[in-house]
């Protein structure tokens, strides 16, 4: 259809458009040199790919391509390259249209140039050029040339190749040779010895001269194959159908298998020497192996020279070599029964091999063979330095490699990283049932090694690490134990080595153990922490103490819940105890249970309230590992039982008899002296087994923790010693597990104390309906079978006694007191009385009984004490003592 008028307008504006955004496009030429290297990195591609054809074909026509190159050539080829996918693989030769290949030409002779031959038939052209001195390469090829020009090639005469040419035998030898040729033949003996017949192998008997059969025998031994010896299995084993013209086969066959016997026996260790090893102080005995099986092939290779040198005055005897090789294996032969027993499976292999290395050098030095004993104690020592060296850098530096230690027997199992449980918890031995991990000659020292290390390890953290004068050998050789002509040398090796191994470990032990106990002596604070201990936890002084106790049972006696309020009891411990030189206020802090608190609020009379509160003292991280958290508790223990005591005297010595005019109708002599008798025999009580707690048994054993801790010669020692003061101390203060019902008889003696004084307080204080309530609560629990009535009336007199402005039921509260209550005051005196004689005569008794079996004697001293008071009738009705 042609265009219409409206149409080419329109065109035409299009056509600008297309041009304008052509021209100004944002993208740039093809990288002409990026291309080119593209293609060619492509034919290099086809040619690695092994696809020559491909690549030429691609290069012809890049050059085919560059005669018509234009300036678009760039793109249109980067675009195909764009559009390629996977040339390599999936271009196909033929789809490409081959090109023509031009007719060859047919070649030019000498008839086509000359068909008559008559051309250059004067001149000599075939004899050979003289080139002289007078003329150079360059002439002579000028001239050569040119003479070409004018001369005719006379006819081209064709030979053809010969193919596969066979070059006859007597151009190689000659008939001189051929008796060499015969003797090399028969001295390929293993040849001899097979026949066929019938298309049939037949084996037969072949004799051998003495010389080849030992030529064979040293093959073996040098593990390789051979024609008489065949193994099989791991076992080196002779073929019968060979023997010596002059000796028997029995005789033969004897010597050859002693041989194969020593063979076999030689390449269990060059089958050992070839197996990998990941574990040093095993690959250390491998190449020690590997030395004695070069020094012998050494020797084989010296017997096979003297047999071949034609100078040799060596006899050719198979016997001599046999004895020859029987001396000179005699070390071998122990390794490999060594190498042989090993349990490759086992995961103690390692160990096993170290063990029996041991053993076979005590074993090679108990019978004087001095040769072979020099040669394995080296291979020992060797062996034991490269296991030794986890240990020689735990003792030097305190450190354990990162790698897996095999065989070493100290574990690192930190957690937390908690310094105050260095000692105890970050390092441990292996366990009993690890212990074969252990080679036996470590094991006696395991424990110093393990102490000496973790002394480094706490001088460390103390930033503190030995000087020169303090470094000690950490290393055993053979001239430690086995000095050259020393009388020592004549014990045995294992008792040699042991003391060797002590000495070093003691040298280290010794050293860095003085130096951590001047540490802890000068620095650390040992003595300060202990002496504080004894300020807060043991009583050492009641006057910084009493004050304390006053506060803590002046809030219980007033009912205040501040008694265990830890903010005030903290600050008021710091202000008093924390006035001492050795204590740090902020270390000590006071601890409050809730739980304690309100499992004892119903009662202010039980002892056990007393412990919802505890004295913490935070000891500085080195002293914390020899006083550990456990000791801590123990002394709060001890701390809250003889605060039980003050508590119950406290209450004893606060409430006075008194005798007040108002119930002087009522009062009876024979009660007051009961009562007076009573709390006189409670006082004594508590004053006696107070003071024989802290004036006898804590007193003693402070000074002989003191003087433990001084003799103790590392931190281990520091720890058990303070450990044994605790066990003593528990024990003699009654706080041991076998002792617990002793210590809850005590406990309920303190809190009929307790109940003894609120009673007194009650029935002749001026709160007279305190007095009443309080009765009425001890009546209602010791006496169940009361009036009921009875008991009703005293409710409703305590729920009248809230009501403060009520005067009428103080009348009716007077008028009952009177009445009932008065009548069983005397009741509860004989009980709470009766009650104390019980308890205090199971308390001697208990004490005795068990004192007769190895008790200490602190339990017979406490029980005679006790026991002092039976005639507890007579002091009660005889006169009383002056208060």
């Amino acid at each position: 259809m042609a265009a219409t008028a409206n149409d080419i307008p329109r065109f035409a504006a299009l056509k600008r458009r297309a041009e304008d955004t052509v021209k100004a496009g944002a993208h740039g030429r093809t990288d002409q040199f990026a291309v080119a290297n593209h293609l060619d990195g492509l034919q290099e591609k086809f040619q690695v790919l092994n696809k020559d054809e491909l690549a030429d074909a691609l290069r012809s026509r890049l050059l085919e391509l560059n005669e018509h190159r234009s300036s678009w050539a760039p793109e249109y080829l980067s675009l195909l390259l764009e559009l390629a996918d996977r040339p390599a693989q999936y271009s196909r030769l033929d789809r490409i249209p081959k090109p023509k290949l031009q007719e060859e030409a047919a070649p030019l002779t000498w008839s086509d140039l000359d068909a008559a031959g008559s051309a250059f038939c004067e001149e000599d052209i075939w004899e050979a050029v003289d080139y002289g001195a007078d003329s150079s390469d360059e002439e002579i090829a000028s001239v050569s040339l040119s003479t070409d020009t004018h001369r005719s090639r006379p006819p081209q005469i064709s030979i053809a190749p010969e193919e596969d040419y066979v070059i006859p035998d007597a151009a190689l030898t000659s008939g001189d040779d051929e008796e060499l040729v015969k003797s090399i033949k028969q001295a390929q003996f293993w040849t001899r010895n097979s026949k066929f017949d019938g298309g049939h192998e037949v084996v037969s008997s072949c004799a051998l001269t003495e010389l080849e059969v030992i030529r064979e025998t040293i093959f073996m031994l040098q593990g390789l194959p051979t024609s008489m010896f065949r193994r099989f299995n791991g076992n080196v084993e002779v073929d019968q159908n060979y023997n010596i013209a002059h000796l028997s086969r029995e005789t033969f066959s004897s010597v050859l298998r002693s041989l194969s016997s020593v063979g076999t026996q030689v390449d269990i260790l060059r089958l050992f020497v070839r197996m990998p090893q990941t574990i040093p102080y095993m690959q250390t005995f491998q190449r020690g192996l590997e030395g004695c099986l070069s020094n012998y092939d050494m020797f084989l290779s010296k017997a096979q020279h003297q047999y071949l040198s034609p100078t040799s005055t060596a006899s050719v005897s198979l016997l001599q070599l046999s004895e020859d090789v029987c001396r000179e294996t005699r070390l071998l032969l122990i390794l490999s029964d060594l190498v042989s027993k090993l349990e490759t499976t086992s995961v103690n292999a390692s160990v096993q091999c170290l063990n029996r290395l041991y053993d076979v050098v005590c074993l090679t030095q108990a019978t004087g063979d001095d040769d072979r004993f020099a040669v394995l104690a080296d291979l020992f020592f060797s062996c034991l330095e490269t296991f030794a060296r986890p240990i020689r850098l735990w003792l030097e530096t305190g450190k354990l490699e990162d790698a897996a230690n095999h065989g070493f027997f100290v574990h690192h199992q930190q957690k937390n990283g908690d310094l105050r449980t260095l000692w105890h918890d970050w390092y441990t031995l292996d366990a009993l049932s690890n212990i074969s991990s252990v080679p036996r000659f470590i094991q006696p020292i395991m424990q110093k090694v393990l102490i000496a290390g973790k002394s480094m390890v706490f001088l460390r953290h103390l930033n503190m690490s030995p000087g020169d004068e303090d470094r000690r050998k950490t290393s055993v050789t053979i001239e430690d134990v086995c000095p050259p002509e020393s009388p020592s040398s004549y014990l045995p090796f294992s008792v040699l080595l042991e003391s060797a191994l002590q000495r070093m470990v003691e040298v280290n032990y010794n050293a860095t153990s003085a130096l951590l106990r001047r540490k802890f002596d000068k620095e650390c604070g040992l003595w300060e922490s202990l002496q504080a201990l004894e300020y807060i936890y043991l009583c050492r002084d009641m006057s910084m103490s009493g004050i304390i106790d006053s506060k803590i049972f002046d809030l219980i006696d007033r009912g205040k819940a501040a008694w265990s309020d830890r903010y005030l009891l903290t600050e008021l411990a710091q202000s008093i105890l924390g006035s001492m030189p050795f204590i740090d206020p902020s270390r000590l802090i006071v601890r409050s249970s809730t739980d304690g608190i309100n499992g004892e609020k119903s009662s202010s009379r039980s002892m056990n309230m007393l412990n919802a509160i505890s004295f913490d003292y935070i000891l500085p991280w080195p002293v914390a590992n020899i006083i550990p958290k456990s000791a801590i508790s123990d002394y709060q223990r001890i701390s809250r039982f003889l605060m039980q005591i003050r508590r119950a005297k406290h209450a004893l010595v606060k409430q006075r008899l008194q005798h007040s005019n108002i119930h002087d109708k009522i009062q009876d002599t024979r009660n007051n002296t009961l009562s007076y008798a009573l709390r006189h025999n409670m006082l004594w009580f508590l004053n006696a087994i107070y003071s024989h707690m802290t004036d006898f048994v804590i007193s003693a054993a402070t000074a002989s923790l003191r003087k433990d801790l001084s003799a103790a010669s590392d931190i281990d020692g520091m720890v058990e010693a303070h450990y044994n003061f605790m066990m003593s101390l528990k024990e003699q203060c009654l706080l041991s597990d076998n002792l617990e019902m002793i210590h809850q008889a005590i406990v309920a003696i303190l809190d009929l104390c307790v109940r003894f004084s609120e009673v007194q307080a009650t029935r002749y204080g001026s709160d007279q309906s305190q007095f009443r309530r309080t009765l009425r609560n001890v009546d209602s629990r010791n006496h169940p079978a009361v009036d009921r009535k009875t008991r009703i009336h005293s409710q409703d007199a305590d729920d009248d006694f809230s009501d403060e402005g009520d005067d009428d039921s103080d009348t009716n509260d007077n008028e009952f007191a009177d009445s009932f209550h008065e009548s069983n005051y005397l009741q509860q005196i004989k009980e709470i009385k009766d009650q104390f004689e019980h308890l205090v005569t199971s308390v001697a008794a208990r004490l005795k009984g068990i004192g007769r079996f190895d008790g200490p004697l602190s339990w017979d001293m406490l029980a005679e004490k006790l026991e002092w008071r039976k005639a507890g009738q007579v002091m009660i009705s005889g006169p009383l003592p002056a208060f």
